[in-house]
């Protein structure tokens, strides 16, 4: 079983290794939900996430024979990382195996640590198999991502750290995938102080402990693409599922356009770059998924590692879905002067033009006519309404895009 002592003694493993992440407080989601919201900045971390914490910890817990064995893993990518760093600084020989559809920085950055990776799968879970028949083959010793004390005990940390930061902490609320961090933080504050609320938040499109908790088990799900992608797992472990079963207060789900959209916002606003598991516990407190008003409330932001060629599309639906970027098609006459007068109208409604597309041939292009593909910067859902019942009364046939 899990103890208080466990959790220090991890601590005291990592000191001078894993940094102590600040806390820092949001002016602006503390406006937006009503509640006073600091953010819990393991982006900030090494290797850009929490999960080197339990990595670390579990790997100082080995014996000399178990390191001397190698070490293997399965990850989407934190988790490799952690395992990586934490086998390199001891000299461990480190396998990692990661689904074929890793995002291609983790993939590189894991290589870095020193690790072996191997690309298997197209999902965690597939991954996860593979890995398991591999340290069976090599005789490696299996670190597993979350259901494992020693890993969920290096989690726990951060709810050392959250106490002492914020004493008077109401509500906690972590990303959960497998589960590890949520079962090693809920344990750990519980502990501390029995009356914080704890709560876990997954992507509609993986979720996986909503299911276990429905069926009173880790079962196996079907399962969509997510952004949020560290916490795409299938199956919750057995383990961390007992912990969370007993010490969690509830487990939320967000939507991807809602993970989205805070990807965006923390971005513009506190100038953070964050993973879509990240966002999660603040897009739960900004579309109003929880049961806090006018409490003192620390969310958890696991990581930041986001692929390069990820974050333009990422701003990029961002943007479409808060309602301030919008393509449209019109035809007009291809006359000298008509596409100005379009433009003249677009500008006075205070939109600004990113392209321009003529298109003088095609199914609904009359000879000496033109159909113009636009894309516009809009301010938001009303500003793009606006433009389109102005077009509309200026006898504009327009095709809005989304």
């Amino acid at each position: 079983m899990l103890t208080l002592t466990d959790i220090e003694q991890a601590r005291a493993k990592m000191k001078g290794i894993v940094h102590q992440t600040p806390l820092e407080h949001s002016q602006t989601f503390s406006r937006l939900s009503g509640n006073d919201v600091y953010m819990k900045l393991e982006n900030l971390q090494k290797t850009g996430s929490f999960k080197v914490r339990g990595s670390f910890n579990k790997i100082m817990s080995l014996t000399e024979e178990e390191r001397a064995r190698g070490v293997i893993a399965a990850s989407a990518g934190n988790h490799a990382q952690g395992v990586a760093y934490a086998s390199g600084m001891l000299g461990i020989p480190c396998t990692i195996v990661m689904p074929k559809g890793a995002p291609l920085s983790k993939i590189e950055a894991t290589k870095s640590y020193g690790a072996e990776v191997v690309l298997y799968g197209d999902v965690f879970d597939e991954s996860l198999e593979y890995a398991l028949e591999l340290q069976r083959e090599r005789g490696m010793t299996f670190v597993h991502p979350f259901d494992d004390l020693a890993v969920m005990a290096g989690q726990g940390t951060i709810g050392l750290e959250l106490i002492e930061q914020l004493p008077d902490v109401d509500g906690v609320l972590c990303p959960v995938g497998g589960g590890g961090l949520l079962a090693g933080v809920a344990f750990t504050l519980k502990q501390l102080k029995p009356s914080v609320e704890v709560y876990g938040v997954e992507s509609s499109a993986c979720p996986g402990m909503t299911a276990a908790i429905r069926h009173k088990q880790p079962v196996s799900i079907a399962a969509s693409n997510t952004i949020a992608d560290g916490i795409a797992v299938k199956k919750p472990g057995n383990i961390t599922y007992q912990y969370i079963e007993q010490y969690v207060d509830g487990v939320v789900c967000v939507e991807e356009a809602e993970i989205s959209r805070t990807m965006l916002y923390v971005l513009e606003r506190n100038k953070l770059l964050i993973e879509g598991a990240a966002a999660c516990p603040l897009a739960a407190l900004l579309y109003q998924k929880l049961p806090f008003r006018g409490k003192k409330v620390a969310a958890i932001l696991s990581g930041g590692n986001v692929d390069v060629t990820l974050i333009s599309r990422i701003i990029e639906r961002g943007l479409v879905e808060a309602g301030r970027f919008v393509t449209f098609t019109t035809v007009i006459s291809d006359k000298p002067g008509q596409l100005n007068k379009l433009l003249r109208i677009i500008a006075e409604l205070e939109a600004n033009v990113m392209s321009i597309h003529h298109q003088r041939i095609g199914a609904k292009v009359l000879p000496g006519q033109a159909e113009i593909h636009f894309s516009l910067e809009t301010k938001n859902e009303d500003h793009i309404q606006q433009i389109y019942q102005v077009l509309l009364k200026e006898g504009y046939d327009v095709q809005f895009y989304r």
